[in-house]
């Protein structure tokens, strides 16, 4: 394992890294940031496998150049349509062990653990993660950690999520034949949710829209864990295509309007300016206005948050959720989108989702596009001191110290 920790997010329209390491003062910082245009992925899913090499070697480069480091291996996401999940219940008895003493200890949590992972997983995937929600000690006391608690039945609730086997080959590969070891994967919209939510907000039950290219990922966590994960097979393509079809112009031009000039709430827009237009196959360039842009990006840009509103709804059963919706990804960026998922939410508290200040001399990474990268990154710091080869890098650790809010968040992951 390399001693930098490197989030490596391949989506659908960009790869993008971000490099991070201990400062002086013993504090993790981010070092270098990398992006590169990606043409080898589908709705989420790798379908060339020589543009996905090419285009992770060039956002890793780019963020080695930047840090003036060698990256050799890196922490990558997966998402999308590929990514399967569950609730689960698993049960243990808590033996006696010679004095009448039935305290829980660590073989007890991972044995009901195991037992909650015991379930019929098709053979085309496998189990990413189990995420434990809630242990239940003699079916009376809920805790997050029961460990020294005396009891005589253990039970805990957990979120199991899947992968496709075959998506997660093709990561490795990619990877590989770009010249890179992976450290481990991770669920991307876990990794955006320990970059940009808070403590308040994991409790209090928040959901979190990644707002991709080809997909829109969601994850609910409630009570400091996911509650449920999700994805919508459309994203921010599908804009882009409406803008090409309806205006007739290529989608790269209509990727850029939509970048630079392109709204998704039409009450912002105080004074009809005009948006101009390249021409095709040597018409003159002409003008829309910005309201009309807005008329196309609108309705399709809400039509997405109200499939992600459906799928959670249904899935969470009336839960009640305190905290915030917190806007992630490329699709974030766009104005009015905390406006427009406001009015299709029905609340006010909906906010962009920004990664902390982890210091460098950069800021690009603080910008909700680099959220998963930068959540991957930081899990690259946590599965370190738990690997089996962190003794020595373990003291380093411990003397330097991540913060403990990290270090809870993931400890049961993997």
């Amino acid at each position: 394992m390399s001693n930098l920790f490197v989030g490596l997010d391949i989506g659908t329209c960009n790869v993008r890294v971000v490099i991070g390491d201990y400062d002086e003062n013993g504090e993790f910082e981010i070092i270098g940031v990398g992006e590169a245009p990606s043409t080898g992925l589908s709705r989420g899913v790798i379908v060339n496998i020589e543009a996905t090499i090419k285009a992770v070697r060039s956002a890793i480069e780019k963020a080695e150049n930047m840090a003036g480091v060698e990256v050799t291996s890196c922490y990558a996401g997966i998402g999308g349509n590929q990514i399967g999940s569950l609730n689960s219940k698993g049960l243990v008895a808590i033996t006696n062990r010679g004095k009448g003493n039935r305290e829980i200890n660590q073989q007890d949590i991972d044995r009901v653990i195991e037992s909650a992972r015991s379930i019929s997983v098709p053979l085309d995937r496998q189990i990413l993660h189990v995420v434990p929600q809630v242990y239940i000690v003699d079916q009376v006391q809920r805790t997050k950690n029961p460990i020294d608690m005396i009891g005589v039945r253990l039970e805990v609730e957990v979120h199991i999520i899947t992968a496709m086997i075959t998506t997660m080959q093709n990561i490795f590969k990619c990877a590989s034949r770009a010249g890179y070891q992976i450290d481990g994967v991770m669920l991307k919209t876990l990794a955006c949710a320990q970059s940009v939510l808070t403590e308040e907000e994991k409790d209090l039950g928040s959901i979190l829209i990644d707002l991709g290219g080809g997909t829109t990922d969601v994850i609910v966590i409630a009570d400091g864990a996911p509650v449920c994960t999700d994805s919508i097979p459309i994203g921010g393509n599908i804009v882009t295509s409406d803008i090409s079809q309806v205006l007739g112009i290529g989608m790269d031009n209509a990727e850029k309007k939509k970048i630079s000039d392109g709204c998704c709430w039409s009450n912002l827009l105080v004074e009809d300016s005009e948006i101009l237009l390249p021409g095709v196959g040597g018409r003159p360039p002409f003008s829309v206005s910005r309201r009309q842009f807005c008329q196309i990006i609108q309705p399709r840009v809400e039509e997405i948050l109200q499939f992600v509103r459906e799928k959670v709804y249904s899935k969470i059963q009336g839960r009640k959720l305190s905290g915030n919706i917190v806007l992630v990804g490329g699709g974030a960026r766009m104005s009015g989108i905390i406006e427009l998922t406001s009015s299709v939410f029905g609340m006010e508290a909906v906010r962009i989702g920004l990664p902390a200040n982890h210091g460098g001399i950069v800021e690009e990474y603080r910008s909700a596009a680099f959220a998963t990268a930068t959540g991957l990154a930081l899990a690259s710091v946590e599965q370190s001191k738990n690997s089996p080869d962190s003794d020595e890098k373990g003291s380093s650790d411990k003397k330097h110290g991540v913060k403990d809010a990290l270090k809870n968040f993931f400890k049961d992951f993997f």
